[in-house]
Order: C-alpha cells, then structure tokens, then sequence
C-alpha cells in the first residue's frame, strides 16, 4: 500500500520589525504568504489528499486552509509540528545586529551541536517523526499534508535520512510554501522528494529566503 505525506512549510510571514519570532503568537502570512499558499495547494491539484494537518501556530494554520478549501478537509492540529523552541524569540538575531558579540548571548551559543539555544535537535527529530508516522497512518492508502516550520522539517528530513543532525542553517533546502514529501510502501519509507512550487513568488521578496521564525 503506497503512501505519501507532504510536509509544507507555511509561506511568508508579515514580519516588519525583522525579529525571530520563533512560537510567539501574532504573525501571520502576508499577502505575498497567502500567495504562496494557494500555489503550494495548487501544485498538488489532483492528487488524493484525505488528510490535513497543521502546527497550531497561525502561519501554518492559515497555510492549510487553501488545501482544505480545495481539497474539502477539515484542518487538524498536531501540536508535534510546532516551531522549534529558540531563547532568542523577539529578538533581532540577524547577521549585523549584534547579537552575536553580545556576552549576555555567550552561554546560549555555547553549544551549536545541541543546540544549546533551543530545543535539542534529537528531540526536535523524535517529535517531527512521530507526527509524520501519524499523519502516514492517517492517510494510509491515499496522500496527507502537514503544515510546519522550516527548521522541524529539516530536521525531520535529516533524521529520516540517517544524516547528523547538527548543520548549517544556510544549506537547508526548505524554502518558503515548499514540500518535503515522504514516500512509503506500508510503512517503509521509499524515497524523499522535495518541490519549490512557490519559487516563482519567492523571487519577488528580497527577505523570503531569511525570514526569520521560519
């Protein structure tokens, strides 16, 4: 029986003030995220989607609705695909800002493997999967979305792949509105594809690749 879960991360948010705003409420999708949402729903016209699911926070939650419009879903809530927890929340963090030679930063950079600035990478992986293997169960048979974060999802796609987890944030490949699918034959996973139907829109923000929050 062939499964496939898309895991989606939400479009761009309306962030003017350029801080990293990580699980803090508020931000939602600007009119360029909306976009980008109804071009990733687009994108999977056709296919036999039976399940949706999203992070609780708004910017997922208002990415899952062109799917469930379209595909005629109710959007359920899987609090596993949150954010990943950062100490830096509401802070600007962006190279240039300072952050970095602040020595009130010092102790929570102290550990990039862990990282020892928000939540562990292992738990983050441990979660993101047992999501994943719900949402698989869920959609057995047919085809299910997930709606997350960028940093969650690359983890999720690291640890599926038997990668270390640790990275450089700069080499992720999980842009804005893109899908992560995750192929299965019952429950063995059989490959990973990953897709940027909103590349045409990313294009038109300068700020889309670096948005911080994810």
């Amino acid at each position: 029986m062939k499964t496939i879960v898309h895991v989606l991360r939400h479009g761009e948010v309306f962030n003017p003030a350029k801080v990293l705003y990580g699980r803090l409420p508020g931000y939602r999708l600007s009119e360029l995220g909306v976009q980008m949402a109804k071009a990733a729903a687009e994108s999977l016209a056709g296919h036999d989607i039976t399940h949706l699911v999203a992070s609780p926070l708004e910017r997922a939650q208002q990415t899952a609705e062109p799917f469930a419009s379209q595909f005629g879903l109710k959007i359920e809530t899987d609090e596993r695909l949150i954010e990943a927890a950062n100490v830096f929340e509401g802070k600007r963090v962006s190279v240039g800002d300072g952050a970095l030679r602040d020595p009130r930063n010092w102790w929570a950079l102290r550990d990039p493997f862990m990282p020892s600035w928000g939540e562990p990478y292992r738990q983050l992986a441990v979660r993101m999967r047992e999501a994943l293997e719900a949402a698989r169960i869920a959609g057995a048979g047919h085809e299910a979305v997930c709606v997350s974060h960028q940093l969650p999802i690359w983890t999720l796609r690291m640890s599926m792949e038997g990668k270390r987890l640790w990275h450089d944030p700069r080499r992720r490949q999980c842009a804005l509105a893109s899908l992560t699918s995750f192929h299965f034959e019952d429950d063995r996973l059989t490959g990973i594809q990953y897709a940027e139907p909103a590349a045409h829109l990313i294009v038109k923000s300068p700020s889309a690749r670096t948005a911080k929050g994810a």
